[in-house]
C-alpha cells in the first residue's frame, strides 16, 4: 500500500538494544499524521461515483479497475470511508460461507435469526406497513377498511406481485430471516461504496500532501521530518 509513502517521518529516540549512544534516533513513519475527507465533502455527490464491489475483489483490484493503478488501493479505502477492512469490506462468497458456518455451525445456519415485516398496502395500493421492520413472530396489524364496499382488504408482497385479499381479522405480515440470510444481507450492503472520480484524484493528492507537511516548530527538521525530544539527555 503506497499510502505509507505519503506519511511524513519522525525521528524518535532509539530504544534498540544495539544502540551505541543515548543520542541515537530512529527514523519512523508518523502514523498519527493522517487525513480524512471532510463530512461536507462526503455529501457532495458530484465528486464521487457509486461502485459495486464484485465477488472476491480487494481494494487493490478495485483501484486497478477504477483508477488503473493497484497502488491507489488506499484511495479506495479512504474515500469509501472504511476504517476497518476486516469488518467493512465484503467477504467473497466462499469466505462468507465459511464465516457463517464457523459462527452458527452448519446445523444452525438456517435457524431464524429474527423476524421482519413484509410490505402491506390497502386495496388502493397505499402503504400501511413498510417491509423490513424487525418485530416479534406474533406481530399483527388490523387490515385496512374500504368504505366503498365495506370490506377489509390487505395487499401483501412485492411491488410486482402484490396480492389483495379480503380478510376478517388481524393479519400477521411477518417473515423469518435465517442466520444465513441475515449475514448475506449484511455482506451485500457493504458492496456499494463511493469512490472519488478520477478527474479529481490529482487535486486530492496535492491537497493531502500539503496537509501532511510539517509546519516550522521546535521539532522541525524539514517539511517531511520532525525530531522528538530525547528524554535520556539531561540538561545542565
Amino acid at each position: 500500500m503506497s499510502y505509507f509513502r505519503e506519511l511524513p517521518d519522525i525521528l524518535y529516540q532509539s530504544n534498540l538494544l544495539h544502540k551505541v549512544s543515548s543520542r541515537e534516533y530512529v527514523r519512523v513513519k508518523n502514523f498519527f499524521r493522517r487525513v480524512k475527507l471532510l463530512d461536507s465533502v462526503e455529501n457532495v455527490t458530484t465528486l464521487f461515483d457509486k461502485y459495486i464491489i464484485l465477488d472476491g475483489q480487494r481494494p487493490d483490484t478495485v483501484a486497478e479497475a477504477f483508477y488503473g493503478a493497484a497502488d491507489l488501493d488506499w484511495i479506495v479505502v479512504l474515500t469509501a470511508g472504511i476504517t476497518n477492512i476486516k469488518d467493512q469490506w465484503p467477504l467473497s462468497n466462499y469466505d462468507l460461507y465459511k464465516y457463517v458456518e464457523n459462527k452458527y455451525t452448519i446445523q444452525n445456519m438456517n435457524d431464524v435469526h429474527h423476524y421482519e415485516t413484509i410490505k402491506v398496502t390497502d386495496s388502493k395500493g397505499r402503504l400501511i406497513l413498510p417491509a423490513g421492520q424487525i418485530v416479534d413472530a406474533n406481530f399483527t396489524i388490523p387490515p385496512a377498511y374500504d368504505a366503498a364496499d365495506g370490506n377489509y382488504y390487505v395487499g401483501v408482497g412485492a411491488e410486482s406481485d402484490t396480492k389483495y385479499e379480503t380478510v376478517s381479522g388481524d393479519i400477521n405480515p411477518v417473515i423469518g430471516v435465517t442466520n444465513w440470510e441475515y449475514e448475506v444481507i449484511l455482506n451485500e450492503n457493504k458492496r456499494q461504496i463511493s469512490l472519488m472520480k478520477p478527474i479529481y484524484l490529482q487535486q486530492y493528492l496535492n491537497e493531502m500532501r500539503e496537509i501532511m507537511n510539517y509546519e516550522e516548530s521546535s521539532q522541525y527538521v524539514n517539511n517531511k521530518l520532525i525530531r522528538t525530544e530525547n528524554t535520556r539527555l539531561i540538561g545542565p
